[in-house]
């Protein structure tokens, strides 16, 4: 790489975001931090931005500003506050790549703005594409702005498809770890706690996160999400768990060909990619070893017990607004869930009434997907205070 890239980094305290901070200390010739911005985590900004000297830093929650500003200002850092500032400040003239680890419907604005001023995108919020794939997708390409894959998954189909770009995929497989419940019965699922439930096997995420790999939510949202990144139909996309979470996700081209990208379970690496590509930097991370992991095992997911992926394949099926409805639906229940105010496997009782409930769209605007979010959840929030 020539020109140091300049980066925007929007959830810079969260997981992802702590870790892009990492590989950009590691490679302070490659990048530049030109945006931090974080909801709540505001002693952390500070520590990130007198670190890193960003142009700008948006922290969400108002009632911190003056902290934030106060801490900063001296040091030539412009401080900005609310959602407002969060979706505008992607527009910044100085800012090359905007890297969205928002939470949740959260990074939909934000990303949309950020295509529209024309900055490249690498995506570690899956659900922007799960709310509004098709427009997000159309957008990119009326922008010419490229979207690069942060999912260790995604990065990994996008990883296969590297100079395969012309020949037509057959199928895609995803990989799922199976999460801390993999082969436990609906009767077990039925006692679980947020404690259990937040033990992932393979891989340390942030709590929302880690409750969607619990109950395969997080592998149906990426099945949406690939369908919009690499333009795929429904049939074109498995998932098979694989415990071991080694082989990241598979390409099968139509000559039966599968292509696998491997490696240990550390977000850095898919992170790097989506930075430096078409470039690979070199890394001091530990690397993979096959003496180590002499068994690597595939299995069929349990959709009966496991309804999650069932319900965002059918949201899938149905399309229109119906996977912005999952999406908001499930945002909710994992909320209610992590407040143990419901069971693990209410969470999918809900999404499920929610879906029926919801109004369809089958060809929604960006604003009926506003809407579609906002109407999703009140029906989830109402479906819960029944059952409290």
């Amino acid at each position: 790489m020539t020109e140091a890239k300049r980066v925007a980094i929007l959830g810079s305290t969260g997981s992802i975001g702590t870790q892009t901070l990492e590989v950009i200390r590691q490679h302070p010739q490659d990048f530049e931090v030109e945006v931090l911005t974080a909801q709540n985590n505001c002693d952390l900004l500070i520590a990130q931005a007198l670190e890193f000297n960003p142009n700008a830093v948006v922290i969400g929650n108002e009632a911190n500003y003056s902290k934030v500003r106060e801490a900063l200002i001296p040091h030539d850092i412009k401080v900005f506050a609310g959602q407002k500032a969060l979706a505008q400040v992607v527009e910044m003239e100085g800012i090359d790549v905007v890297l969205t680890a928002l939470v949740g419907y959260s990074g939909l604005i934000p990303t949309v703005n950020a295509i529209k001023a024309g900055k490249q995108i690498a995506l570690a919020n899956k659900e922007t594409m799960v709310v509004a794939g098709e427009i997000i997708t159309q957008l990119a390409k009326e922008y010419g702005v490229n979207i690069y894959p942060v999912d260790s998954e995604h990065s990994a189909i996008f990883q296969c498809l590297v100079g395969e770009f012309h020949n037509p995929i057959e199928k895609i497989i995803l990989t799922a770890s199976g999460g801390p419940f993999r082969g436990k019965d609906r009767e077990f699922l039925q006692t679980v706690t947020k404690a259990q439930a937040l033990k992932h096997p393979n891989w340390e995420m942030g709590a929302k996160i880690t409750i969607d790999s619990a109950s395969l939510m997080n592998k149906g949202l990426e099945v949406i999400e690939a369908k919009w990144l690499f333009g795929l139909k429904t049939e074109q996309i498995d998932v098979v768990v694989h415990p071991q979470s080694i082989i990241h996700s598979l390409v099968q081209f139509e000559d039966g060909s599968l292509k696998a990208q491997l490696g240990l379970p550390d977000m850095r690496i898919p992170i790097q990619f989506a930075l430096s590509y078409p470039h690979r930097l070199k890394s001091d991370f530990e690397r993979f070893d096959f003496i180590n992991y002499p068994n690597l095992t595939f299995e069929q997911p349990d959709l009966k017990t496991f309804r999650n992926l069932q319900l965002a394949f059918d949201a899938l099926a149905k399309g229109g607004n119906a996977p912005c409805v999952l999406n908001a639906a499930n945002e909710i229940a994992v909320a209610a869930f992590l407040k143990e105010e419901i069971g693990f496997l209410e969470m999918s009782d809900l999404i499920g009434e929610t879906l029926e409930q919801a109004t369809f769209i089958s060809h929604p605007s960006l604003e009926d997907y506003v809407q579609s979010d906002s109407q999703a959840r009140e029906i989830t929030e109402k479906l819960i205070k029944r059952k409290v």
